[in-house]
């Protein structure tokens, strides 16, 4: 049974929607570009995609691999599913509505899968095919982003099914903003490997 939150609630938990908002439409865009493109590439593999820049900075490299369809379609019709539900939930949230737990509790165990699958195809991306496709980069960082948000949420709302103990202590480091320290240097150490393994070949 969806309730209505109160005001102070809604309040509190306002930044925490809008990070859900802003990442799962951005990563909605990416995920309808890719998907278009991957249509583009069905029909010609050899056509020239808008952010094929160079040799690192390459959509349809990236898009060419057999990573790209793990499950026998584009990846991104996945993005396209899920960030529908994001948003959803996101709009929710924002006009006061809480979700039943068991309903939470489902979108954080598919959501962290999909932030397993996003890391994964970066790493796929960064070592095995060494290209890098930036319309993936954005669903990596808005996964991530969307991630934290909804994780965050869940721990004060307590619909994870955790002891107490380990509430108290999440509570301590969400208090304290060691969630978005780390989300933070999870970011910057993406870029670092980036920029560290690619430098200018990037911008050339």
């Amino acid at each position: 049974m969806v309730k209505k939150s109160s005001k102070k609630t809604q309040r509190n938990y306002k930044s925490i929607f809008i990070g859900m908002l802003i990442g799962g439409i951005c990563s909605l865009i990416a995920s309808f570009v890719l998907s278009v493109e991957a249509v583009h590439l069905a029909k010609n593999p050899n056509a020239e995609l808008s952010c094929s820049l160079n040799a690192v900075v390459n959509c349809a490299t990236v898009a060419l691999h057999p990573s790209s369809e793990m499950f026998g379609f584009p990846n991104s019709f996945i993005g396209l599913m899920a960030e529908s539900v994001v948003i959803t939930v996101a709009i929710a949230g924002l006009a006061g509505i809480r979700f039943p737990r068991k309903f939470m509790f489902a979108a954080q165990i598919g959501y962290s899968l999909g932030l397993i699958f996003a890391l994964y195809l970066f790493y796929t991306s960064y070592v095995v095919i060494g290209a890098l496709c930036p319309w993936c980069l954005l669903v990596t960082a808005t996964t991530i982003l969307v991630w934290f948000s909804m994780t965050k949420y869940n721990i004060l709302e307590r619909n994870l099914f955790l002891s107490e103990k380990a509430y108290s202590r999440l509570d301590k480091i969400i208090a304290k903003g060691y969630d978005n320290l780390i989300m933070a240097s999870l970011f910057v150490l993406i870029v670092a490997l980036i920029f560290g393994k690619y430098g200018e070949s990037l911008f050339m």
